[in-house]
């Protein structure tokens, strides 16, 4: 709508409060301001309101709203008085508005920084988390608008309202006046009220994905009334996975006289369907998708997957009807799987449900699948089929116009049908709360992710999200300190998949090797030391060995205490006539799994070629897996999640725990009234304890696969075992911090009316920034002459070096343009007639002079912000061979005392600091403190956007910042820490 502004520009209507936001119970609703064109909406909403809750609200009787009142409660300046109203298809369901008093409660202007604030939530909505959702948002504005603090005025017997602000998060009193309960909430965002609020998003979200894969009825719109067709296929395929609620073919063109289509109730409309549908499967083409989606709101669907085409993937045209789609799907509370889906899958006993176009559903297991591309979705359904393993559930989201890979990550740490979260992902939205989420999730249980579009720069068609500029390698560096298994095919996806859905986690990286070929236990071995594991010399059984000989020598491997895996490789028999005898895989199979049974629980994988019926029998459900214990969910029950590595020194694997996240009742009332309490929120689920034997043994074609994904479990295991004990971020709180001082300056710096492409600090600047929190760089004098350079190296001292610092020669000493260790005035002109002639005019070069730094090892420490993922830091060696192989390492900011240290031992080239080839050993714990400013830097003020510190000498003792460029910008919006709201791309 385009309200009409009010009074001048300055109050014109903010449409950047406008946010879609997912409620309790996973429905959606708008909040937006308040306008002049709201009254009927608003006496509307008012007169659907309980006596009780008016009371509550206007601390007397209060039956209707005066036309005093009406013109009140919409005519707002956007400054000293805002309403917003939360909306579902176009109606008020609740309100909330602040007024702007001084200290005497009495309405003031700016400078007062304190408004009086009250709700009001429509009883029929009581419950779905309206009121924290609003009052997150008015907090957001209040804040914007230079308020700091929230005054509100309750009875006393509303102590479900006073819950309300409790349980936000924010520092509040209370105190006893006039018959009423005075609050008073300080609306600086804290931990807590920031762990409440992604508590609150990820409990409501993965509701609303809960929502799509478990509904009781089905409607699937556009069934074609003769077989075939995308309407028809995915009905049949509902119809048989079995799907235990109830199913209904929609077609505007059927005739009247229909009644059933291929036994299902057939209607031409959702309006002459007695029930309320839960879910709606649109096949019909993109320019009727309206009319269907429409018709979906207004009969109460809750959600939509939409396998029409035509939209993005098209062009901007088709960009633009993806916008209005979503826009229209959750103007009506419904959120959306597409478009250009393929469908969704739940396996559950409960539901049975293939909203799918795979003809065949998969057969039920521990392993959630998530993949953007309906293309690699069929080939993944079907290499999961061919190994034996099934599904929990499969989303193939199209567009991912809507319900994205965070929304299943969500649901994933939820769902207690799921062990292990395999998502193909060609684009991250929102990197940060990816990189959030993932840490969350794969703390209880594993996430494996393959990244397509990894090096085009662009989204691919379809994708309407923001494409970040960051290297693919930070990206794969960022993932795996959340502790995502970055892999980069869909093949390597299942294959570990495979292993840590049916296998516990390996304690450590030992890996024991036996089988019946000597060759192929060579090759097991020699893929081990590549991937970095720890394997033992393989043992052979030879060809003769019996499944008997397999069975005692996996159970001796297993009980073993040195190792914490094994691999088993097998090729066929060789019979007395010098025939292949495929022998019987199920026999070896069942001995296999009989000594994982009997076993210590150790992960367990088998290489063999071609053995008939051996990956099937190994596949098959084991007897021997013990039930797993499971944390108790939002609803009730139990959550999923797999094993945390076992064997001799077993991890306690923990979700992180975030203060907060209990959020007990919320009320949807108001404040100066109460509303209906809603209901109480869980505790955040642990992660669980480890299966007491393993279950599926995984099989593999070839040992690199088998030990490829063997890695990744021993890699993740680790993590896990880090994870349990998360690291710290120094304080740093000495004398040679000071955040008050930086942050004047950098205001300075900036000026009144900053350039929104920022500005390069000049050195002396960058130096006393940096110096700000404790990282001297070494000065440098300019030389634009024979006798400026010898000036300079007066007052510095020799030993001298002359650097050229143009752009071009900038960290080039290859080129010449550095000379090192001038000991005297001599030396130092020498130096200069030689780079000036070799190089060129000073006025070209700009030589500088700086005092020498004590040897050791040069190094390069940065630090960027990218819009969509955050602040990045990152560490490498100096030099081009470092730079020409990547070899640098990256983390997010902040980081804390053991990222730093992972930061430095990570890169391929890291034994150089720590005494390669007999050199001394440099300072590392200098560096990881200089790595934790520069951190500390950067998270404190944004508005630093880049740093580089270069380069940086690691010498025995200290280390020495010998160049440091600096570049400041009004700081990029940080949606991550505002209130939760959906995204509109």
């Amino acid at each position: 709508m385009e309200p009409t502004p009010e009074l001048s520009p300055h109050h014109a209507y903010p449409d950047h409060w406008e946010a879609d936001v997912v409620l309790r119970d996973g429905g959606t609703a708008r909040i937006r301001p308040i306008t002049t064109d709201d009254a009927e909406r608003l006496v509307s909403f008012y007169e659907q309101v309980s006596d009780e809750s008016k009371y509550y609200r206007f601390f007397a009787p209060y039956p209707r709203l005066s036309d005093r009142d009406v013109h009140r409660f919409t005519h707002h300046d956007y400054v000293d008085r805002v309403g917003l109203a939360v909306t579902i298809g176009g109606e008020f369901i609740g309100t909330v508005r602040f007024d702007r008093i001084n200290e005497q409660g009495r309405p003031a202007s700016a400078p007062a920084d304190e408004a009086e604030v009250a709700f009001l939530v429509q009883d029929a909505h009581q419950g779905r988390g309206v009121a924290s959702a609003l009052l997150e948002h008015i907090a957001a504005v209040a804040r914007e608008r230079g308020i700091r603090r929230f005054a509100a005025e309750v009875l006393p017997a509303n102590n479900k309202m006073i819950k309300v602000f409790r349980d936000a998060g924010y520092t509040q009193q209370r105190s006893f006046e006039d018959g009423s309960v005075h609050l008073t909430l300080d609306l600086e965002p804290t931990e807590k009220s920031l762990a409440v609020q992604r508590g609150r998003e990820q409990r409501a979200e993965a509701r609303s994905v809960q929502r799509l894969l478990a509904p009781g009825s089905v409607a699937v719109i556009g069934t074609g009334r003769t077989p075939g067709g995308v309407g028809r296929t995915v009905l049949r395929n509902l119809l048989a996975a079995g799907f235990t609620g109830r199913t209904y073919a929609v077609n505007r063109a059927f005739d009247e006289g229909l009644a059933t289509l291929d036994g299902v109730p057939a209607h031409r409309s959702l309006g002459e369907i007695d029930e309320r549908v839960d879910l709606a499967v649109i096949a019909v083409p993109a320019h009727r998708v309206p009319e269907a989606v429409a018709d979906c709101g207004e009969h109460g669907v809750q959600g939509l997957v939409v396998l029409s085409a035509g939209y993005a993937e098209r062009g901007s045209a088709g960009r633009e009807l993806q916008r209005e789609l979503v826009r229209q799907a959750r103007s009506y509370g419904m959120r959306i799987i597409g478009p250009n889906a393929f469908g969704i899958i739940n396996t559950a006993e409960s539901v049975r449900l293939n909203a799918s176009l795979a003809p065949e559903s998969p057969a039920r297991g521990r392993i959630g699948l998530f993949t953007q591309s309906g293309a690699i979705g069929i080939a993944l359904l079907s290499g999961l089929h061919r190994r034996g393993a099934g599904l929990s559930s499969f989303i193939s989201a199209g567009n991912r116009a809507d319900v994205s890979g965070n929304d299943f990550l969500q649901y994933s740490f939820e769902d207690q049908d799921t062990d292990v979260a395999l998502l193909y992902l060609e684009s991250l939205g929102n990197p940060r709360k990816f990189t959030r989420l993932a840490r969350r999730t794969a703390a209880v249980k594993p996430v494996v992710v393959v990244k397509g579009a990894r090096h085009s720069g662009t989204n691919p068609p379809g994708h309407a999200v923001p494409v970040s500029r960051i290297p693919d390698a930070t990206v794969s560096a960022l993932m795996r300190q959340a502790g995502v298994i970055r892999v980069d095919t869909v093949t390597e996806m299942v294959d570990a998949g495979l292993l840590l859905a049916g296998q516990p986690l390996p304690a450590g990286p030992r890996v024991a090797i036996l089988g019946n070929s000597e060759s192929l236990g060579l090759l097991t071995y020699d893929a081990c030391l590549a991937e970095g594991l720890r394997p033992r010399p393989p043992r052979d059984l030879t060809t003769a060995a019996s499944p008997q000989d397999f069975r005692d020598a996996l159970a001796e491997a297993l009980a073993d205490g040195t190792c914490d895996a094994v691999i088993v490789t097998a090729i066929p028999w060789v019979g007395e006539n010098g025939e292949a005898e495929t022998g019987d895989g199920e026999v070896l199979a069942a001995a296999l799994r009989g000594a994982a049974a009997g076993g210590p629980a150790k992960p367990v994988a088998v290489v063999h070629v071609e053995i008939g019926g051996l990956a099937e029998a190994l596949a098959a459900a084991s007897s021997t897996a013990a039930p797993r214990t499971r944390p108790t969910t939002l609803a009730g029950r139990p959550a999923a999640a797999p094993g945390a590595p076992t064997g001799a020194a077993p991890p306690t694997a923990t979700a992180p725990t975030e203060p907060g996240t209990e959020a007990p009742a919320e009320t949807a009332g108001t404040a100066g009234t109460a509303g209906t309490a809603e209901p109480a929120e869980p505790a955040e689920p642990e992660a669980a304890e480890p299966p007491a034997r393993p279950g599926r043994i995984p099989a593999y074609p070839a040992a690199e696969r088998a030990v490829r994904a063997m890695a990744e479990a021993v890699k993740y295991a680790q993590w896990r075992r880090q994870a349990a004990t998360p690291g710290k971020v120094p304080e740093f709180l000495d004398e040679t911090t000071d955040e008050p001082g930086a942050a004047a300056l950098i205001d300075t710096l900036l000026g009144t009316a900053p350039d929104p492409r920022g500005r390069p600090l000049t050195h002396d600047e960058a130096r006393e920034l940096l110096g700000r929190y404790g990282i001297p760089v070494r000065p440098t004098l300019p030389a634009p002459d024979p006798e400026a350079a010898v000036a300079a190296a007066a007052r510095l001292g020799y030993p001298v070096a002359l650097k050229t610092t143009a752009p071009h020669l900038r960290h080039r000493a290859d080129l010449g343009g550095v000379r090192l260790d001038l000991t005297d005035e001599d030396a130092l002109r020498r130096a200069y007639a030689e780079v000036t002639e070799l190089l060129g005019k000073p006025a070209e070069l700009l030589p500088v002079v700086q005092s020498m730094a004590p040897r050791g090892v040069d190094t390069v420490v940065r630090a960027s912000i990218d819009a969509a993922a955050g602040a990045v830091l990152s560490f490498g060696l100096a030099g081009a061979p470092s730079e020409l192989l990547g070899d640098t390492a990256h983390r997010l900011v902040p980081a804390t005392d053991r990222d730093a240290a992972e930061l430095i031992r990570s890169i391929k080239a890291a034994p150089v600091l720590f005494g390669w080839r007999g050199s001394a050993p440099v300072d590392t714990p200098a560096l990881e403190e200089l790595l934790l400013r520069l951190s500390r830097l950067v998270d404190d003020h944004p508005e630093v956007v880049s740093v580089a510190l270069e380069p940086v000498v690691v010498a025995p003792q200290g280390l020495t910042v010998l160049g440091a460029t600096v570049r400041l910008a009004p700081p990029p919006p940080r949606g991550d820490l505002g209130p939760r709201r959906l995204p509109n791309y």
